[in-house]
């Protein structure tokens, strides 16, 4: 896989997310299903919009004790998304059993990357309310490190921290950054953001592009917009 714009399918149900994605005649764009769509409509929606000939990060974060996680990984790699994800904080042996359970009897399996922190987490939040006094960067940087360790792809963090990623973890070690707006866009509740061309500039491999497409005028353009700023 190279660069590329995912698009955040935020809906609540089947009937929105078809009414957005038939609007793309001519692209089959890069989609992320995430809670919202995935437990409102159940693993039936990714069948369908992988159908259509989407790729598809499914966007679940998991984080339980290693053999649930394990087991609930199993169960998704039947669905032939293209990423699955989880919480880097869910520890290593965490990471390690879901890379077990996600690996089908013949080998194969989606792309597996960790949540480091999240884009509406800043330093402040993370001291106050998570009681971790490092810098964020730092942090990012050891939850980066033990999912490189435990066999997975790469992580979800901002594209601030993309390039430093890739720095300790090597430039194949992928880098899914949300957190993206254009330059005159509202950031929303997301505290570490970039514009897509600036994301681009900082190293990040994927970006995740949700309300600037999906609440756009006109989301084609949108989306042909941040596809023009970050891939070219």
């Amino acid at each position: 896989m190279g660069k590329d714009v995912i698009v955040a399918c935020d809906f609540s149900s089947a009937e929105q997310v078809f009414a957005f994605l038939d609007q793309f005649q001519e692209e089959k764009p890069f989609v992320k299903i995430g809670m919202e769509l995935f437990y409102a409509e159940g693993p039936q929606i990714v069948r369908e919009i992988k159908k259509r000939g989407h790729k598809i990060f499914l966007d679940l974060k998991l984080h339980d004790i290693p053999n649930t996680v394990k087991k609930a990984m199993s169960v998704l790699s039947s669905l032939d998304v293209d990423i699955c994800n989880l919480h880097a904080s869910g520890t290593k042996r965490m990471m390690e059993a879901a890379l077990e359970g996600l690996t089908r009897p013949d080998g194969t399996r989606p792309l597996l990357i960790a949540v480091t922190q999240l884009t509406s987490t800043d330093q402040e939040s993370m001291e106050k309310d998570l009681l971790i006094r490092e810098p964020l960067d730092e942090v990012v940087m050891h939850y980066a490190r033990n999912a490189m360790e435990a066999g997975l792809d790469g992580v979800v963090c901002s594209p601030l921290e993309a390039g430093k990623v890739h720095g300790c973890c090597g430039e194949k070690f992928l880098t899914v950054t949300p957190g993206v707006r254009f330059a005159e866009g509202d950031a929303g509740d997301q505290k570490r953001v970039t514009t897509p061309e600036k994301a681009k500039e900082l190293g990040s491999d994927y970006i995740v592009v949700g309300r600037p497409i999906t609440a756009a005028a006109d989301p084609v353009a949108a989306y042909r917009r941040a596809v023009k700023e970050f891939v070219g």
